[in-house]
Formats: C-alpha cells, sequence, structure tokens
C-alpha cells in the first residue's frame, strides 16, 4: 500500500504565511517551521542547562518542525483572523485537530503512534512546558520576521514587531528560557552576514 504522509508534508514549502501583509521577501510555512524547531531546541536546552528541567529537546524540535503541518490542508488562517473571537479560535483548533488527524491517517498502522506523540498533546507536565516553549518559539520565529521586514523598511511591519513584541514579554516569567534567547540571540537577527560572521 502507498503512503501520502510525507508526500503531503512536502507541501509545506507551497503555503505562503503573512497572507495579509505585503511581504519584501515570502515566507512559506516549511521554513518557518523550521526555525520554530530549531528555536523550540534552544528553549529546551537552556532550560535544561540554566533552570534544572529535564526537557525532551529532540522532541521539542520534532513538534516544532510539525506544529503548522495542519496548514497544508487549512491553508494559513491569518492571526486576527484567527483570534478575532473565542468562538472562532475555538472552531479553529477544531478544524487544525480535524486536519491533524486526517494527517496522520496517511501514515501506515505502526508509524501512526510515534507521529500521535508529536501531533496529539499528552497531559503530562513535560509535554505540556515544551508545548508552551514550542508556541514561545512560534511567536519569537514571527518576531524574526517582523525585524526582517522592518530593517529593510517595510513598515507594514511595523505594528506586527509591537504586538509579537509585547507578547512574547508577556512570557519572560512563566518561561525565563524567552528572556534568555531574547536577551543573548534576537539582537543578532538584525545584522548583516559580514557583521554575524
Amino acid at each position: 500500500m502507498n503512503y501520502n504522509f510525507f508526500a503531503l508534508i512536502s507541501r509545506m514549502k507551497y503555503i505562503d504565511r503573512w497572507a495579509l501583509m505585503r511581504n519584501t521577501r515570502q515566507e512559506n510555512l516549511c521554513e518557518h517551521s523550521m526555525e520554530v524547531a530549531m528555536i523550540a531546541h534552544a528553549l529546551c536546552t537552556i532550560g535544561n542547562l540554566r533552570y534544572g528541567k529535564h526537557l525532551d529537546a529532540n522532541k521539542a524540535a520534532l513538534i516544532g518542525l510539525y506544529h503548522d503541518a495542519s496548514e497544508i490542508i487549512t491553508g494559513d488562517m491569518p492571526t486576527p483572523v484567527k483570534y478575532f473571537n473565542s468562538d472562532l479560535k475555538h472552531a479553529y483548533k477544531e478544524v487544525e485537530a480535524l486536519a491533524d488527524s486526517k494527517l496522520l491517517d496517511k501514515l501506515p498502522d505502526d508509524m501512526r503512534p510515534t507521529y500521535e506523540e508529536i501531533f496529539v498533546p499528552s497531559d503530562t507536565e513535560e509535554d505540556k512546558y515544551i508545548r508552551k516553549l514550542v508556541k514561545a518559539a512560534d511567536k519569537l520565529s514571527a518576531l524574526i520576521k517582523c525585524i526582517s521586514e522592518v530593517n529593510v523598511g517595510n513598515a507594514e511591519f511595523r505594528t506586527a514587531k509591537e504586538s509579537t513584541g509585547k507578547s512574547i514579554r508577556s512570557l519572560y516569567q512563566e518561561l525565563p528560557e524567552v528572556l534568555d534567547f531574547v536577551n543573548e540571540f534576537l539582537s543578532s537577527y538584525g545584522n548583516t552576514l559580514d557583521e554575524l560572521t
């Protein structure tokens, strides 16, 4: 039998983000997911090394890699629409869960449980914390995009940068790993290649 899971996942590169905004450079879901995976791994590593946590950083990277996979089916719902009100937010969460289930159905039965651990949250405290860090990584990736656009003179992203920055600052007390990442890594994203190397 032929299974479509990975062929579907490979289509993340066709899903453009920031559809309601004028971009100087398009960002696709595949690029975004890789960045979220890297940042989520870093946040878990910071938590383990500095805050006595025992988080599975590799699992965080995998959750980050697949965190928006449902958008292969649903498309990228712009944030202002997705979070317009609690009813719409709840309905969209249900649609995302159905899309994730549809994707998981494209795997052989023996592989499905492994991927369900990535796609479906569990009730363990570690999993809940990891998923909070992945969500924070998602916001950090959005902020990085905003910084990039504003730095090349695209004022379209100015208010998104401000609101995303505010959202990230609200996480500092609960997720100190995020503050460490911001303090130690975020400013480098505005540098040129020569400055970085």
